[in-house]
């Protein structure tokens, strides 16, 4: 389960939703970071140097910041990762009309999904942005679609006791997650009823590439409290048409 911190200390959460935005979206200027993390531009200049100054970031010469030696990746992976998370983002906020929940973009990372971006609700009880956030891949919803479509050879891997060997206790079941994740494709969605978070459920459903295989997902998070069985058809229905139109988009863009 992850819960926020009793002690949680907002600057450092803002330096990390900056690093994890330079890392996903590309460079920043000033201006932009204080406006996307609502906070004054000097507030944003201190922490861009100090993610400058720890090599998380780095300055250009036209005075934006991008990600640094820390966080680079692979110059094909950030553009990829950057692509599909521009495109995906009206699409989400289009998703959150239709179903007034807080919508999510995850992608796998190792065992891990990390979602890269986020769109909230305006109720009042909502599930808050998980920018930047990691969960187990066999817990989210989300994960679950992207798993359900890798080869079991790589799903092997992922979960060989060699891996796990420092957290055995974390290390899922293999024949119980090889059938839930039978399952996942047979109905094309995944529910996540409070497994990474108390309190919160999501449904998610995957986000394929030209080749069909899964790339990504998009998910729906709520409030248990709102969650009800009745509501699933119209939850699937709505992700159903958003991971089309974004990969409509993404084949558009490609060609």
């Amino acid at each position: 389960m992850k819960n926020p911190p009793n002690y949680a200390i907002r600057s450092v959460d803002l330096a990390l939703q900056l690093a994890v935005m330079l890392q996903v979206e590309g460079p920043l200027g000033v201006g932009e970071a204080a406006e996307r993390l609502g906070v004054a531009p000097s507030t944003a200049h201190r922490l861009l140097a100090m993610l400058v100054y720890r090599d998380f970031a780095v300055q250009s010469e036209d005075r934006r910041y991008a990600a640094g030696p820390v966080l680079s990746l692979g110059a094909g992976s950030l553009s990829h990762t950057s692509r599909l998370r521009a495109t995906a983002m009206p699409h989400l906020s289009a998703l959150v009309e239709r179903v007034r929940e807080s919508a999510n973009l995850v992608i796998l990372s190792g065992d891990h999904v990390r979602f890269i971006g986020t769109v909230e609700c305006d109720q009042a009880l909502r599930v808050g942005n998980r920018e930047g956030m990691v969960f187990p891949a066999h817990l989210a919803s989300g994960g679950k679609v992207i798993l359900a479509d890798l080869p079991p050879e790589r799903l092997d891997l992922l979960y060989s006791e060699d891996k796990w060997a420092d957290r055995p206790d974390q290390r899922p079941n293999l024949v119980a997650l090889r059938r839930e994740l039978r399952t996942t494709r047979e109905r094309g969605f995944a529910i996540n009823a409070g497994r990474t978070e108390a309190g919160v459920t999501a449904v998610g459903r995957a986000v394929r590439g030209e080749d069909g295989t899964a790339q990504a997902a998009v998910t729906v998070s709520m409030p248990t409290t709102r969650f009800s069985r009745d509501r699933l058809p119209a939850l699937v229905g709505a992700l159903a048409v958003t991971a089309r139109d974004i990969e409509a988009e993404m084949r558009g863009a490609a060609g």
